[in-house]
């Protein structure tokens, strides 16, 4: 058989058994993608059309208790019904897709029992309408009461039945992919070995046919020819008991034999080249600083010959030198210095392995070197050295310098030994350089004294003609100087006073924005709480015009105080003193807040809202979540104001974005606010980020607004480290995009699964876990709990003595109607002097409510008075002010005060601040 046959028979067999196992792993790919497909698309739809007949019919029954509960309002009774009708045809919708869609008979059967039993359903809820719209809802209550359980139960049942049919047939899909796919691999790795085996064995028969041990022979003695210098002999590796296998064996042996010659060779010749070398670069440098008369020279030259004859890289050389009565060593010359070289250029006697190399008098070798150790660099990079020697040079056993020698490898033998010998010498070289020093410098002291005689003895006569002439300018100057004394004391003054007046008007300025606040919040307060108490009408005496009237008293109050806010933003803002706060954010906590707050806009507006988060974002983020949520409310509220139809969208994503000016792609984590609303041309892009500035700023315009919101979010986006961009074109609506630095703890932890809504003592509570608390979902169920909460806070309330201390009455007369609305005892003093005289006589105060700018005795020497007082010290007191200052919180909790609250107050939250402090 040939060799090109054996060839194509070896190859062929391989290529036949690699495309039938490529084949048979294609085969069970496909299966697998076959059940993957039936598994994820076919049976996951059934299991989601069961879970929205679920939903559907768990909402229905929640609307069946809103309707009930509701009062006889037909608007309000029409709405829920027209939910119910809206669920209704989900469900319906769901029940007619699925019967389409399931082809087995134990799901054709449990589809159909689920209409009948939805169709008894949908009578059973008509009859509770019908109830209802006629005015019988205790008729209403005892049929959901009686049947409602009954069929939710039912439903529930079947369609748990369904869920769990379709999940125990995914599952045995997966479990069937599982099986295909250990099959494939068995089989696909006995192919693999079987073509390994077989290939392995074609290839050894065809190679041992083919070549001979006469080729290994003739391959060593060809190869002799070719050697280099450093390589060995080749060998014959042939164990053959033939001739061929003699002559092996007596080429190995010449082999071995020509080998020991040549290295003995070796050795001999580079052991009289080192000593050689050795010599020759001990002379070398020896003759090199012999006219050489001051150290600095010396050191240069020796480092600079020394460091590159003993193969280092870097090198430094330390002087001892006399300092202030202390020895101390002084770098005065380096080899391949860098100027990010990190090294100390002193060391005293001790410090550092220098030092100790100095104190010591003795060698010190270090080889494992850090990486952050000192780095040898060049033009293309640098790398740290291998091997670092520290050694002394001594004269008749003084040490006097230190050399400090780097390299890239090991210092060989010969090296170190010519390091030995060359510093033996420079000991002496060093103290007759220091004594020719010393000498000269005597010698030259001594000649500038004699000429300094010389000249001084002319120069008395010239300075004596000179003085006459001198003492003349003299009084000329000094008039000339007091002139010049008095103009910049003048300038010196006037600067002073300017100064002293900015700072006044920096001051005036902040006291300004205090009291201001103060003085809009202080009547803002009283009409927001009555305005809140007409527009719920508690006592149903108002007509639904004058509630109507209430509540645009109350949404007008609300604006004013959003532009008080926005105004003092602004003015924190541009002083620099906004606090940024970072900390871990959930984005799905700052999503269901927004949601929260705008789905209710976007239902009353009908318009789509929507909140994508991409999901290759993780869970949690680093940033201000206060002020984070402050662009986002103003972005969205603005898109919601200029949007009549359409959608609003935000979106949350990472992004790489390009800085002005530079070439690098940041990571930034994006917020893009999307709407289809009214657009904005070009020409007022940048218009619209200027304080009081609007796109349309006209006195006809449609839209209100003060123009401080798009200017403050974008100067708090800079405070964040970020930016706000935007794209819009008039008519084609707008994107708001706010882009952040993309920041992960990792060292925060998550937070507690639960809050504790009660605070400890001294410490103020923190809204944003109270309300999370609280928040929950808002079901019929939710709706119970509120009114038992609020039923918890009456009774709480009841016959509770609580101290008001303000000097504005419309205040007390607002606050005191509200509390007492509950139960409460209210009792009220002017100010705080007055205040402690009212809880001195009333020893049964439970709760105090302080506020803070008052006369005579303000809120926050008051709280002090009290809390010097032993029987006061766990008293509650809850500091009110209108002031929204920086620092206002933390100084009213300095002082004593129990928690803290702004004006204008929320009733509401005053309530349940009340109640967690009584509650304790």
């Amino acid at each position: 058989m040939g060799f090109k046959t054996k060839l194509y028979i070896c190859f062929g067999s391989l290529l036949l058994l690699i495309m039938m196992t490529m084949g048979i792993a294609l085969g069970f790919i496909n299966q697998l993608k076959n059940n993957i497909h039936e598994a994820m698309v076919v049976r996951y739809e059934k299991v989601r059309l069961a879970g929205v007949i679920s939903d559907e019919t768990y909402n229905i029954s929640r609307y069946l208790r809103d309707l009930i509960l509701l009062d006889n309002d037909k608007n309000s009774i029409q709405k829920t019904i027209e939910k119910i009708e809206k669920s209704r045809e989900s469900t319906l919708l769901a029940l007619d897709t699925m019967d389409r869609i399931v082809d087995r008979p134990q799901l054709i059967e449990l589809v159909s029992r689920i209409k009948l039993m939805y169709d008894s359903f949908i009578e059973f809820q008509k009859e509770i309408e019908a109830a209802v719209m006629a005015g019988r809802k205790d008729e209403a209550t005892n049929l959901l009461l009686v049947g409602g359980q009954k069929y939710r139960e039912q439903l529930y049942g079947m369609i748990n039945e369904i869920k769990g049919i379709q999940g125990q047939t995914m599952r045995d899909l997966v479990e069937q992919g599982e099986y295909n796919y250990r099959q494939a691999v068995r089989i696909y790795l006995i192919f693999i070995i079987l073509g390994l085996l077989i290939g392995t064995g074609i290839t050894i028969i065809a190679i041992r046919n083919i070549t001979g041990n006469i080729n290994k022979v003739t391959t060593a003695i060809n190869k002799i020819t070719s050697l280099g210098p450093k390589e060995e002999l080749p060998r014959v590796e042939i164990f053959t008991k033939d001739a061929i296998g003699e002559i092996a064996a007596a080429f190995n042996e010449m082999s071995r034999t020509l080998e020991d010659q040549v290295n003995r060779q070796k050795m001999y010749t580079k052991t009289l080249e080192e000593q050689s070398w050795l010599k020759s670069k001990i002379a070398e440098i020896s003759t090199m600083y012999s006219g050489v008369k001051d150290l600095q020279t010396f050191a240069n030259l020796l480092i600079n010959k020394l460091t590159p004859v003993v193969g280092g890289s870097y090198g430094a050389f330390y002087m001892l030198e006399r300092q202030e009565g202390q020895y101390c060593i002084s770098k005065i010359a380096a080899y391949a210095f860098d100027k990010q070289d990190i090294a100390c250029p002193n060391f005293q006697l001790g410090e550092g392995l220098v030092g100790q190399c100095a104190l010591e008098s003795r060698m010190i070798t270090l080889t494992q070197i850090p990486d952050n150790y000192i780095r040898i660099a060049s033009g293309l990079g640098s790398a740290p050295p291998k091997n670092i020697i520290i050694h002394p040079v001594k004269f008749e056993g003084q040490v006097l310098a230190v050399l400090e020698l780097a390299a890239l490898e090991e210092f060989s033998l010969i090296q170190q030994e010519l390091l030995e010998q060359v510093l033996d010498d420079i000991g002496i070289t060093i103290d007759r350089i220091t004594s020719h020093m010393q000498v000269s410098k005597l010698l030259k002291e001594s000649q500038v004294l004699t000429e300094e005689l010389q000249t001084q003895a002319e120069e008395l006569q010239l300075q004596q003609e000179e003085l006459k002439t001198f003492n003349e300018k003299l009084d000329e100057q000094y008039k000339t100087s007091h002139q010049r004394t008095v103009e910049l004391e003048k300038v010196r003054a006037a600067l002073e006073e300017k100064a002293g007046q900015l700072e006044q008007t920096s001051r005036y300025k902040s006291e300004f924005l205090s009291n201001i606040s103060h003085e809009l919040r202080t009547p803002l307060n009283s009409l927001l709480i009555l305005a809140q108490m007409l527009a719920e009408n508690d006592k149903s005496n108002l007509t639904p015009k004058q509630v109507e009237y209430a509540e645009t008293i109350l949404s007008s109050g609300q604006d004013l105080l959003v532009l008080i806010n926005d105004i003092l933003d602004l003015s924190k803002v541009e002083s620099g003193k906004m606090d940024v706060c970072p900390r871990a954010v959930k984005l799905k906590d700052i999503q269901k807040f927004l949601e929260r707050q705008y789905l209710p806009v976007a239902n009353q507006k009908t318009i789509v809202f929507t909140i994508l988060i991409d999901s290759d974002l993780p869970e949690t983020i680093f940033a201000d979540e206060q002020r984070l949520l402050q662009i986002l409310k103003n972005l969205l509220s603005n898109a919601f104001k200029f949007t009549e139809q359409g959608c609003v969208l935000l979106s949350i994503r990472k992004v790489q974005k390009k800085l002005t000016d530079k070439q690098e792609f940041p990571t930034m984590l994006s917020f893009a606010v999307s709407d289809t609303g009214i657009g904005i041309s070009q020409e007022k892009h940048i218009m619209i980020f200027e304080e009081f500035r609007q796109a349309d700023g006209t006195t006809s315009r449609k839209y209100g607004g003060s123009g401080l919101g798009l200017s403050i979010s974008n100067k708090i986006a800079m405070l964040l480290g970020g930016f706000i961009e935007l794209e819009s074109e008039e008519g084609k609506g707008s994107t708001f995009t706010l882009y952040l630095p993309y920041i992960l703890d990792g060292a925060l932890a998550e937070a507690a699964a639960t809050s504790e809504v009660a605070a400890e003592p001294g410490k103020p509570i923190n809204y944003e876990s109270f309300e999370s608390v609280a928040d929950e979902q808002n079901t019929g169920e939710d709706n119970v709990g509120e009114v038992i909460a609020m039923e918890h806070v009456k009774n709480l309330l009841v016959d509770r003595k609580i101290l008001l201390v303000d000097d504005d009455m419309r205040n007390v007369f607002a606050l005191t109607v509200a509390l007492e609305k509950y139960g409460a005892k209210v009792l009220f003093a002017e100010n705080g002097k007055d205040g402690i005289n009212v809880l001195n006589k009333n020893p049964g105060i439970d709760l105090v409510l302080m506020d803070i700018m008052m006369p005579e005795m303000d809120g926050y020497e008051a709280i002090q008075t009290i809390r010097r007082m032993p029987e006061y010290k766990t008293l509650p007191v809850i500091a009110l002010t209108a002031k929204a200052m920086k620092n206002d919180r933390e100084k009213c909790i300095s002082v004593g005060a129990s928690d803290y609250i702004c004006k204008p107050v929320n009733v509401e939250q005053l309530l349940s601040l009340i109640q967690v402090w009584l509650y304790k």
